[in-house]
């Protein structure tokens, strides 16, 4: 068994990276799990690490627009202006690929995702490198993404030999995933960008979210970001009486909850960025806790679109529990 080294050392990551094996980075969204995206045997550790199925494409992470944009052909006018837009940030597009990204890091489709981290770390990481980053969240597939090197370490520590620590994450939820439908912008995955910021550039858009199987992008299956106790998400703002005496239930904003429940709460005041940036802390929270069972409800719509991603993730989180009231 190898022991992890969690720290800040830049070079050292890069020395890993350059010898083909995978660390973790931290990104303003959520800690990545990391590889050479051009070296296939580099790419397979990263499926074996998270076990996660090989049919679940990675998102490649590049230094900058220009670099992102040379793994892609026939870019719609459209693409061009996201990336103007929110690059370096929390946003991955998925385009038709010019074949140079390995099939096993897009899952033999056509197209790759490809984003342009913010992170100063991750950027300085790039800066060293001459290949990008093929980075899914680095966590068990299936689990909640890790916001902090702590928790990469509580699940992967042995497993991999360095976390480039960069602190607690900005956002707290992954990129906001943008496909193409000829030339009209799909979301595919709803995250840290949130919808309102998307429809400056993109007034009209789609949005495609879930597939059971052979999915068009990263976190499109329906149960995923999920811990491993039960979770209940009730659809609207009536909050059963607890059922036994440990149970937690996930507030939001102050709002009342019956009592008997040890309340996790999100924001106190409302807030959906701050709520964002708690939610897979407190799902970790919770499951490693003495609490059986987690109930939530569904965040009320905001303007930004932000309560629809965090009421995207909690979807997904109590789909393997099959408990919706």
């Amino acid at each position: 068994m190898r022991e992890t080294i969690i720290g800040m050392n830049v070079s050292l990551a890069a020395n890993l990276l350059n010898e083909g094996q995978v660390v973790a980075v931290p990104t303003e969204t959520v800690y990545g799990l990391a590889a050479n995206a051009l070296n296939v045997s580099a790419v397979m550790d990263i499926f074996r690490i998270k076990g996660r199925p090989e049919f679940d494409p990675l998102i490649v992470h590049c230094l900058n627009k220009e670099q992102a944009f040379s793994y892609a052909l026939n870019l719609p006018d459209l693409a061009f202006k996201l990336a103007e837009s929110f690059w370096p940030g929390p946003l991955t597009l998925v385009l038709q690929s010019n074949g140079e990204i390995p099939s096993e890091v897009t899952s033999g489709l056509p197209t790759v995702a490809l984003r342009v981290p913010s992170h100063p770390l991750f950027q300085e990481l790039l800066n060293l490198l001459n290949f990008p980053l093929a980075a899914p969240s680095a966590n068990p597939f299936g689990y909640v993404s890790p916001t902090t090197a702590e928790h990469v370490y509580a699940q992967l520590g042995s497993k991999i030999p360095y976390i480039l620590n960069g602190g607690p994450c900005q956002y707290g939820l992954e990129s906001t995933i943008v496909g193409f439908d000829k030339d009209l912008p799909v979301i595919l995955r709803l995250g840290a960008l949130t919808l309102k910021e998307i429809k400056t550039i993109c007034p009209k858009l789609k949005i495609q979210l879930k597939s059971l199987s052979n999915p068009k992008s990263p976190g499109q299956l329906s149960v995923h970001y999920a811990p491993s106790k039960k979770v209940i998400f009730i659809h609207n703002q009536d909050v059963p009486p607890p059922s036994h005496s440990n149970m937690a239930f996930l507030s939001f904003g102050g709002q009342p909850i019956p009592e008997g429940y040890t309340e996790l709460s999100l924001s106190k005041n409302g807030d959906y960025f701050e709520a964002a940036r708690n939610l897979y802390k407190l799902l970790r929270t919770f499951d490693s806790g003495p609490w059986s069972e987690l109930v939530t409800t569904a965040l009320p719509e905001d303007d930004s679109g932000l309560a629809m991603a965090i009421n995207d993730r909690l979807t997904r989180a109590a789909a393997q529990s099959i408990t919706h009231l």
